[in-house]
């Protein structure tokens, strides 16, 4: 398994490193069978350290968590116990499903762009329909079952999930409504 484990704009020494590929081993190898790499980020939010940690499993399925505190080990340590309970909630599910992925999710390119927000205030009308593109980046779109796609939108913590959907073959999108629920949009 590959580790990145990087800060931003504070210096991470090698014995947080080492403690963080420990830990984080020790929790993954309870969980996930085939874990493929963690990125780990520290960074400094006024008088807290930031810690933010994602793990790409062989499946396809990302799970990620963040946590705050005084310390920077108290900050892993509780960024790990977040995602140790995701991993153990994904791996129950999986149970439940009675149904072992057999192949790796498929992942299929497509564009992401970012647009610029309305200003707050403005009522006048815009000078053109065009919206103003801030990001344009590479993305890519899972080929998942439904449960899986509503499994991978509540780990990654995100309110909206493209996908593709495994049965039809066509883009779907699930999204977490206003009143808790999970929508579900198959054209």
């Amino acid at each position: 398994m590959r580790y990145q484990i990087s800060g931003k704009h504070i210096d991470v020494g090698d014995a947080l490193k080492t403690h963080v590929e420990q830990e984080l081993q020790s929790v993954i190898e309870k969980y996930a069978e085939r874990p493929t790499d963690a990125q780990i980020i520290f960074s400094k939010i006024s008088s807290e350290f930031a810690c933010e940690a994602t793990v790409h499993l062989s499946t396809g399925l990302t799970a990620q968590a963040k946590a705050q505190a005084h310390e920077i080990y108290a900050a892993f340590d509780q960024c790990s116990e977040k995602m140790e309970k995701q991993l153990r909630r994904y791996k129950r599910r999986l149970k439940d499903h009675h149904r072992a992925r057999s192949v790796p999710v498929e992942l299929a390119g497509a564009s992401s762009y970012i647009l610029a927000s309305e200003k707050e205030g403005e009522d006048s009308e815009p000078e053109s329909l065009q919206p103003i593109i801030v990001a344009e980046m590479e993305t890519k779109i899972p080929s998942l079952s439904v449960g899986e796609a509503v499994m991978q939108m509540e780990l990654a913590g995100v309110p909206v999930l493209v996908f593709r959907n495994e049965g039809k073959n066509g883009l779907n999108v699930v999204y977490r409504r206003d009143d808790g629920n999970i929508g579900w949009i198959d054209p």
